[in-house]
């Protein structure tokens, strides 16, 4: 009797495949051109651990998902963008990274990535962390490691934010866009002045205080072809200067750094390390007017304060401002001390004073000036001295033009190059040339302006009869003159008042150069 046949042994059963996507990424590319770096160093942990799990069905996709080069506090990366694309695809049912900040440092993000490949069917796995987020302790795990990260993230921001407060404090330059008038030093760290920029931010605070508005100034900028600063980054790109707008001079105007001061987060003001290229009087007295030019200022403006922006305390130095009040609908006018508004009248003994009296006494003095002879001199010879002065900030705002033209032109080749290699930029390009060659041409303009300046200046002349002249028709035009003009007149002729509570008393420092302008002015007032 023949033994009846085995049966064969039942086979265990194939695991399901289980498709593993490798996601790797390094924060700086300084070390990617080395034969073995830390992106191959993640992708080959990734791969040996796939293959330590073969038996559970695991096995690597051959598609490369890596971010070279890219900060984990963004989801805005070409090689997880690609990776989501196809976990949404359901291509993908486990991603494996080396650690899980190399997938997101946020724990914000890190919740809608999850939420993601769950909707698809995905987890995450981390091959140095021990967990995987298909089970419910490894989601507690990878959230737990995940608060600590964004912890000790959070905990780096303010350490840098504290030690970049503590520099500020210390009047050290901390990084940041370069103004015009400074130079970041090659070492970094540290602002150097640029004598030929400097030059110019004088004359935008002289302008402003001729013209005494930031439109008009705004337009005479434009006219002459004078830009924000332009400047290279050490590592080479060219950051060209923009026309100003109305917001930006005022930015500039206000921007402390020009006295040799650090603003830091528009709260504290700190001594700096660099040089001023300003005179804090001058700044001072710019930012009196830019005060009073605000909408708050416009109302005063109506009231006929023709010392605004000229008027100073002589007990502690500060500007005094144009404070009118009304009583039983009557106006009175007055001038106070900002020290005495902001920290109470202890802080200054100046008080309030009358504006017409306060007017009228500085008016009166500048009727007197004619009389003595020996003041006439002085002026005469003080305006001297100021033509001679111009023609430096002349030729330094020539050659800030030039150089900047120089700069201009090469942006100018650089482009037509990419535009004759047809380069994918190319179209964007002709737009970018138009404007740099405006540009030029404006500067080149005003080089024109300026050599008929310096011709005209050589030829000019301040003297007595000029002076005596200009003082003589004064007082008969006064009187005929709105108050808007009567302003516009003293701040040609003055350019300061200081005003003492005590004795009563105001001394003026004239502005020399508006004498010859001011003698025009009555000239033509006298004739009409």
């Amino acid at each position: 009797m023949n033994a009846a046949p085995a049966k064969p042994l039942r086979s265990a059963a194939a695991p399901a495949r289980v498709r593993c996507a490798i996601y790797t990424r390094v924060s700086t590319d300084e070390r990617l051109g080395q034969e073995f770096n830390s992106l191959h160093n993640q992708r080959e942990s990734a791969e040996n651990y796939i293959k330590a799990q073969r038996g559970e069905g695991w096995e690597a996709l051959p598609g490369s998902y890596e971010d070279p080069g890219f900060s984990g506090g963004t989801l805005d990366r070409p090689g997880l963008k690609l990776l989501l694309a196809d976990v949404a695809a359901g291509k993908i049912d486990r991603v494996i990274v080396y650690k899980i900040d190399r997938l997101t440092r946020s724990l914000l993000d890190f919740g809608r990535l999850a939420e993601t490949f769950e909707k698809h069917g995905a987890s995450i796995v981390s091959v140095t962390q021990q967990f995987d987020t298909s089970t419910s302790m490894g989601r507690l795990t990878l959230n737990m490691l995940l608060s600590f990260a964004q912890f000790e993230r959070e905990m780096i921001a303010e350490r840098t934010s504290d030690k970049m407060a503590a520099s500020r404090r210390k009047g050290k330059w901390v990084g940041g866009v370069p103004v015009l008038g400074y130079d970041i030093a090659p070492e970094g760290g540290k602002l150097l002045v640029n004598q030929t920029e400097a030059a110019l931010v004088r004359q935008i605070f002289d302008l402003y205080l001729e013209h005494r508005g930031l439109i008009p100034v705004v337009q005479e900028l434009q006219r002459r072809g004078w830009t924000t600063k332009s400047w290279k980054t050490r590592a080479g790109h060219t950051h060209q200067g923009t026309p100003f707008s109305k917001e930006k001079l005022r930015r500039f105007l206000s921007n402390q750094i020009f006295v040799g001061k650090i603003n830091y987060l528009g709260k504290e003001i700190h001594e700096g390390e660099h040089p001023a290229i300003l005179d804090q009087g001058t700044f001072d007295r710019v930012q009196d007017l830019l005060q009073g030019n605000r909408p708050t200022g416009a109302v005063r403006g109506k009231y006929g304060a023709i010392l605004l922006g000229l008027l100073r305390c002589g007990l502690c130095g500060k500007a005094m401002t144009h404070a009118p009040t009304t009583h039983r609908g009557k106006t009175y006018r007055y001038y106070r001390c900002r020290t005495a508004i902001q920290h109470g009248r202890d802080a200054c003994r100046s008080g309030s004073v009358p504006a017409p009296e306060l007017e009228r006494l500085v008016v009166d003095q500048v009727r007197d000036l004619g009389k003595d002879p020996q003041v006439v001199l002085a002026t005469l010879r003080e305006a001297q001295r100021q033509i001679q002065e111009k023609k430096p900030a002349l030729k330094a705002e020539m050659a800030a033009l030039k150089a900047d033209m120089a700069r201009q032109r090469q942006e100018i080749e650089r482009l037509v190059k990419l535009v004759a290699r047809g380069d994918r930029v190319a179209d964007a390009a002709s737009g970018p040339i138009g404007d740099l060659q405006e540009a030029i041409q404006a500067k080149e303009s005003r080089i024109r302006e300026i050599q008929d300046e310096l011709k005209e200046l050589r030829r000019a002349t301040v003297d007595e009869a000029d002076l005596r002249k200009a003082l003589s028709l004064f007082d008969p035009v006064w009187d005929a003159l709105f108050p808007a003009e009567r302003q516009r007149i003293l701040h040609l002729l003055i350019e300061r008042v200081d005003y003492d509570a005590g004795s009563g008393t105001a001394r003026l420092t004239f502005r020399p150069t508006g004498i010859r302008a001011l003698a025009a002015e009555t000239k033509e007032y006298s004739e009409e």
